[in-house]
């Protein structure tokens, strides 16, 4: 039971920090690399997203 809502939580999270991604000013490039890299790792992904990676995107891909 816990590992489904681990699970449902993750996808959540991953389609969120997604469309969040997609609504930044950057490169269309930008976009398809950050979407495949918080995707592919999972978890780590997300994390890094949320507690770095969110505020600084921008300033990264001009």
């Amino acid at each position: 039971m816990l590992g489904t809502i681990l699970y449902i939580a993750g996808i959540v999270l991953a389609i969120l920090a997604v469309v969040d991604i997609l609504k930044k000013p950057i490169s269309l490039v930008g976009k398809i690399i950050c979407c495949i890299l918080v995707l592919a790792t999972s978890w780590i992904g997300l994390a890094v997203y949320y507690l770095y990676a969110k505020d600084h995107l921008v300033e990264w891909f001009k």
